[in-house]
């Protein structure tokens, strides 16, 4: 188990189990770093996007520009709305902690101040859970101003759907995130270049940017050798309906 390990473990979403078991050691890692050296390693990791499309994460970071004299933004989709997944939802549940360092990792990368974990409007419940380890995270310095001396703030902030399924896709999403009907933009520009409130973007799913932390800890290659060539890794497999033990799965690529 590589992103699935601290399930199992007494309390798991407080931020005392999360650095009892090597949390955000990742994050001080990564501001040791340039933002090309983290893209590269998530190069070399071969991760790709867990929502769907399954495009390379570090190209897709590569792209988003920047000193453009606006904000840049890290949004999480966790809208997770295709019948019979519910996979994010256990990441939230069980380990949210790891994805707050992911998307801080990502903030770190692109330099940006402020970042939206946006809950499918069904997982409200969620955001109790999430919104209790962005206050732990903000207590103990890895939110807020200068985080870990660096001289960088960031801030987090969760926001819930209203449950349309086609929020999922990423400039509905958008679109929803500013207040606005929830449908899907024209593409080109991407969202990495012309993203939220029409500023560069990072936008991952809950599982992308949970695997980044363990990418930034082991390094890329040993993230890729868990699964075939170009597509590294394991990925939560969601098993349902009439079969003997249906559940979630964290299983190699491949």
């Amino acid at each position: 188990m590589v992103i699935s390990y601290r399930f199992d473990l007494p309390n798991p979403t407080s931020i005392d189990t999360y650095l009892a078991h090597e949390g955000y050691t990742a994050l001080q890692k990564a501001i040791g770093m340039t933002p090309e050296a983290i893209i590269d390693e998530l190069k070399a990791s071969s991760l790709r996007g867990r929502g769907g499309a399954g495009f390379p994460t570090g190209m897709k970071w590569s792209f988003v520009p920047r000193n453009t004299g606006k904000p840049s933004y890290v949004i999480c989709n966790s809208d997770e709305s295709e019948p019979g997944t519910c996979k994010d939802r256990l990441l939230m549940e069980n380990d949210p902690h790891q994805l707050i360092e992911g998307m801080l990792i990502a903030g770190w990368t692109i330099k940006s101040n402020k970042g939206y974990v946006f809950i499918r409007g069904e997982y409200r419940y969620l955001i109790e859970i999430v919104d209790r380890a962005i206050a732990e995270a903000y207590t103990r310095g890895y939110l807020g101003k200068n985080i870990l001396g660096s001289g960088w703030d960031f801030d987090l902030y969760t926001h819930s759907g209203a449950g349309a399924y086609e929020c999922g896709e990423e400039t509905a999403l958008l679109e929803s995130l500013e207040g606005k009907r929830g449908v899907p933009r024209l593409k080109p520009p991407f969202p990495a270049v012309v993203g939220a409130f029409q500023s560069p973007t990072i936008l991952n799913n809950t599982e992308t940017l949970s695997s980044i932390p363990v990418i930034l800890r082991k390094g890329g290659p040993w993230y890729a050798e868990l699964g075939p060539p170009k597509n590294g890794g394991t990925r939560l497999m969601c098993v349902s309906g009439h079969v003997n033990k249906p559940g979630v799965y964290e299983l190699p690529m491949g």
